[in-house]
Order: C-alpha cells, then structure tokens, then sequence
C-alpha cells in the first residue's frame, strides 16, 4: 500500500519524465495484460508517447530536429543506423509528412497502406507512426535479407518479391536509381554521425 501510495505521488509530481508508449495484450484466458515492451506480436498500442498535439499540423513545422529526435530513437530502439532511416526519409518523401505517391504510398517513409495496416500504423500521415512502422519495415527486411544493405534497400522500394525473384537488385529503372540515391544519402547522413 505504501509503495502504491510512492508511485503515484512520483508519477503525479514527475509526469514528464514517465512518458513511455503502453501496449495491451490478451492472454487465451481473457486476462488483460499491459506493457511498454511489447515481446508478441499480437499486442496492441493501447496509449502513445505523447500526445498528438505535440505533433505539428503541418508539414512545414517540422524541423529538422524534431524528427532527427524520433528517427535516432526507433532507429536506435531496432539496431539500425538513423543515417540509413534518414537517407530512406529523404529518398522517399523528403520529410513531406503528407505525402502521397502514384501508386499510394502515405507519409514521410511511403508506406503502402497494406504495410500500414500490418504494421498497425492506424495514421500513415502521424509522422511519429509513420517512422517507427517504416523503422520496424526496414528492420523486418533485414531479417529477410541477412543484413544485406543494398538488398534491403531494393526491397523497400520494389517489394521483397521483386528483389527474390532477381536475386537481387530488380532491373527496374526507378528501383536502381533509388537504391542509388538512398546509398549516397547513407554516406552524406553517416559522416555527420
């Protein structure tokens, strides 16, 4: 009873130091378990970091700071280098928190929306959704890839079938000359580390 009566006035007095996302899960008997390192894939986000508000309405306020922040924590979080999370950002969208390509790709790391939905990105245009699910994607291609860089990064943009059914590099222009700009954005990004 006491240590309840501590944590609560430790939680009440130091709020912003507390702030860690809350995940849910319900276990086969029915019993409602909650945690802020979600292990199973069937846990849902229950609560955010932050409140949305102290995300920017709009794109132009994002600063360069601001999502530097976010990309070195979930890079970091998932053992990749926030230089290459970066270079994908700037490849892809170019920090552009609502766009939107041709064939339907949402948000600054173009996720499509059947990778949002498997990633459980519920707001494709939340830039704080839209780098941790494109962070946890580049992490789930390099499993798939053996850490294989260049194929990861064709695979981010083709599909990994693409990049399975070639063996590699798909022989699309467009997968080319993105994996070449995201490589070069890689070594611009990685000797300011």
């Amino acid at each position: 009873m006491v240590l309840r009566i501590f944590l609560i006035i430790f939680v009440w007095i130091c709020p912003s130091d507390l702030y860690a996302d809350i995940y849910r899960y319900v276990d086969p008997e029915g019993v409602v378990h909650f945690t802020n390192t979600p292990a199973d894939v069937k846990c849902d986000l229950y609560l955010r970091e932050a409140p949305r508000q102290a995300v920017p309405e709009h794109a132009g306020d994002l600063t360069r700071e601001w999502m530097d922040e976010y990309v070195d924590r979930f890079s970091r979080a998932n053992d990749l280098s926030p230089a290459l999370v970066k270079a994908i950002i700037k490849a892809e969208s170019n920090g552009e928190r609502f766009a939107v390509s041709p064939k339907g790709a949402q948000g600054m790391m173009q996720l499509m929306p059947f990778t949002s939905k498997r990633l459980k990105v519920s707001d494709p245009f939340d830039p704080v959704e839209n780098i941790e699910g494109g962070v946890k994607y580049i992490k789930e291609l390099f499993g798939v890839f053996r850490g294989n860089l260049v194929h990861t990064v064709a695979a981010y943009n083709a599909g990994p079938e693409a990049v399975r059914k070639y063996g590699g590099v798909p022989p699309y222009k467009e997968t080319r000359q993105y994996v070449k700009r995201v490589l070069d954005y890689y070594r611009q990004y990685s000797s300011g580390e």
